[in-house]
Protein backbone atom coordinates (compact mmCIF):
# COMPACT_ATOMS: atom_id res chain seq x y z
CA UNK A 1 0.00 0.00 0.00
CA UNK A 2 1.42 3.35 -0.62
CA UNK A 3 2.30 5.91 1.81
CA UNK A 4 -0.88 8.22 0.90
CA UNK A 5 -2.80 5.72 0.82
CA UNK A 6 -1.56 3.83 4.21
CA UNK A 7 -2.01 7.70 5.99
CA UNK A 8 -5.50 7.94 4.64
CA UNK A 9 -6.71 4.53 5.75
CA UNK A 10 -4.99 5.31 9.25
CA UNK A 11 -7.14 8.22 9.53
CA UNK A 12 -10.38 7.16 9.03
CA UNK A 13 -9.53 3.88 11.48
CA UNK A 14 -8.61 6.68 13.71
CA UNK A 15 -11.58 8.87 13.08
CA UNK A 16 -14.10 5.83 13.42
CA UNK A 17 -12.56 4.89 16.36
CA UNK A 18 -12.53 7.96 18.22
CA UNK A 19 -16.48 8.61 17.34
CA UNK A 20 -17.44 4.67 18.88
CA UNK A 21 -15.33 6.09 22.18
CA UNK A 22 -16.76 9.11 21.79
CA UNK A 23 -20.24 7.75 21.27
CA UNK A 24 -19.82 5.92 24.68
CA UNK A 25 -18.56 8.86 26.46
CA UNK A 26 -21.03 11.02 25.63
CA UNK A 27 -23.78 8.91 26.29
CA UNK A 28 -21.96 8.10 29.63
CA UNK A 29 -22.28 12.11 30.35
CA UNK A 30 -25.41 12.28 29.56
CA UNK A 31 -26.94 10.19 31.61
CA UNK A 32 -24.93 10.86 34.33
CA UNK A 33 -25.25 14.22 34.04
CA UNK A 34 -29.05 14.39 33.26
CA UNK A 35 -28.85 12.44 36.76
CA UNK A 36 -27.53 15.23 38.66
CA UNK A 37 -24.14 13.97 38.88
CA UNK A 38 -21.62 16.92 39.12
CA UNK A 39 -19.65 17.35 35.86
CA UNK A 40 -16.44 16.79 36.99
CA UNK A 41 -17.85 13.38 38.21
CA UNK A 42 -19.60 13.14 34.98
CA UNK A 43 -16.41 13.96 32.92
CA UNK A 44 -14.83 11.19 34.68
CA UNK A 45 -17.09 8.45 34.64
CA UNK A 46 -17.42 9.30 30.72
CA UNK A 47 -13.41 9.17 30.00
CA UNK A 48 -13.45 5.87 31.90
CA UNK A 49 -16.69 4.25 29.68
CA UNK A 50 -14.36 5.68 26.55
CA UNK A 51 -10.86 5.28 27.13
CA UNK A 52 -10.77 1.43 27.27
CA UNK A 53 -12.51 0.97 23.91
CA UNK A 54 -10.36 4.17 22.91
CA UNK A 55 -7.60 2.25 23.34
CA UNK A 56 -7.87 -0.81 21.80
CA UNK A 57 -9.45 0.13 18.90
CA UNK A 58 -6.69 2.78 18.17
CA UNK A 59 -4.20 -0.01 18.92
CA UNK A 60 -5.35 -2.66 17.42
CA UNK A 61 -7.72 -1.97 14.34
CA UNK A 62 -5.92 1.75 13.70
CA UNK A 63 -2.29 1.21 13.83
CA UNK A 64 -2.16 -2.92 13.73
CA UNK A 65 -0.41 -3.03 17.35
CA UNK A 66 -1.00 -6.32 18.83
CA UNK A 67 2.13 -7.43 20.76
CA UNK A 68 3.10 -7.26 24.30
CA UNK A 69 6.19 -5.53 24.54
CA UNK A 70 4.79 -3.02 22.99
CA UNK A 71 1.98 -2.08 25.40
CA UNK A 72 4.58 -1.35 28.00
CA UNK A 73 6.15 1.25 26.23
CA UNK A 74 2.68 2.53 25.37
CA UNK A 75 0.10 2.69 28.51
CA UNK A 76 1.99 5.73 30.00
CA UNK A 77 1.95 8.08 27.16
CA UNK A 78 -1.29 6.76 25.88
CA UNK A 79 -2.36 7.34 29.53
CA UNK A 80 -1.13 10.77 29.88
CA UNK A 81 -2.70 12.07 26.33
CA UNK A 82 -6.05 10.53 27.70
CA UNK A 83 -6.02 12.18 31.07
CA UNK A 84 -5.08 15.26 29.94
CA UNK A 85 -7.96 15.37 27.07
CA UNK A 86 -10.41 14.16 30.39
CA UNK A 87 -9.28 16.86 32.61
CA UNK A 88 -9.86 19.40 29.78
CA UNK A 89 -13.58 18.02 29.77
CA UNK A 90 -13.72 18.51 33.59
CA UNK A 91 -12.61 21.84 33.54
CA UNK A 92 -14.63 22.79 30.47
CA UNK A 93 -18.19 21.21 31.77
CA UNK A 94 -17.36 22.57 35.00
CA UNK A 95 -17.26 25.92 33.80
CA UNK A 96 -20.13 25.25 31.89
CA UNK A 97 -22.11 24.33 34.55
CA UNK A 98 -21.43 26.80 36.68
CA UNK A 99 -22.13 30.24 34.22
CA UNK A 100 -25.27 28.03 33.05
CA UNK A 101 -27.10 27.40 36.46
CA UNK A 102 -27.38 31.11 37.23
CA UNK A 103 -28.63 31.69 33.81
CA UNK A 104 -30.76 28.34 32.54
CA UNK A 105 -33.52 27.27 34.82
CA UNK A 106 -34.04 24.17 32.21
CA UNK A 107 -32.15 21.10 33.25
CA UNK A 108 -32.81 19.66 29.90
CA UNK A 109 -31.07 22.63 28.68
CA UNK A 110 -28.52 22.71 31.18
CA UNK A 111 -27.89 18.75 30.03
CA UNK A 112 -27.83 19.53 26.49
CA UNK A 113 -25.33 22.92 26.33
CA UNK A 114 -22.99 21.37 28.91
CA UNK A 115 -22.82 18.14 27.24
CA UNK A 116 -22.04 20.12 24.07
CA UNK A 117 -19.29 21.51 25.97
CA UNK A 118 -18.31 18.15 26.65
CA UNK A 119 -18.32 16.81 23.21
CA UNK A 120 -16.34 20.06 21.99
CA UNK A 121 -13.44 19.54 24.11
CA UNK A 122 -13.18 15.64 22.63
CA UNK A 123 -13.13 17.60 19.31
CA UNK A 124 -10.38 19.99 19.81
CA UNK A 125 -8.33 17.56 21.08
CA UNK A 126 -9.09 15.09 18.11
CA UNK A 127 -6.48 16.33 15.67
CA UNK A 128 -3.99 16.92 18.53
CA UNK A 129 -4.49 13.05 19.99
CA UNK A 130 -3.79 11.95 16.07
CA UNK A 131 -0.30 13.49 15.91
CA UNK A 132 0.63 12.14 19.30
CA UNK A 133 -0.42 9.06 19.30
CA UNK A 134 0.98 8.41 15.70
CA UNK A 135 4.25 9.59 16.64
CA UNK A 136 4.68 8.94 20.02
CA UNK A 137 2.54 6.06 21.44
CA UNK A 138 1.58 3.46 18.29
CA UNK A 139 4.57 4.33 16.79
CA UNK A 140 7.37 1.73 15.37
CA UNK A 141 10.49 1.84 17.58
CA UNK A 142 13.57 3.28 15.63
CA UNK A 143 14.52 -0.74 15.48
CA UNK A 144 11.34 -1.88 13.81
CA UNK A 145 11.37 0.95 11.06
CA UNK A 146 11.88 -0.08 7.17
CA UNK A 147 13.44 2.84 5.51
CA UNK A 148 10.29 2.91 3.18
CA UNK A 149 8.42 3.51 7.13
CA UNK A 150 10.60 5.98 8.29
CA UNK A 151 9.61 9.10 5.51
CA UNK A 152 6.08 10.72 6.76
CA UNK A 153 4.02 11.98 3.98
Amino acid sequence: MTRPRFRVLLWAKYSASSVIAGVISELAFVLCYWLGTRPLWASVIAFLAGALPNYVLNRRWAWGRTGRADRTRELLPYAIIVVVTALAAAAATSAADHWLRDRIASHTWQTILVSATFLATYGVMFILKFVLFDRYVFAKPAAARTPATTSRS
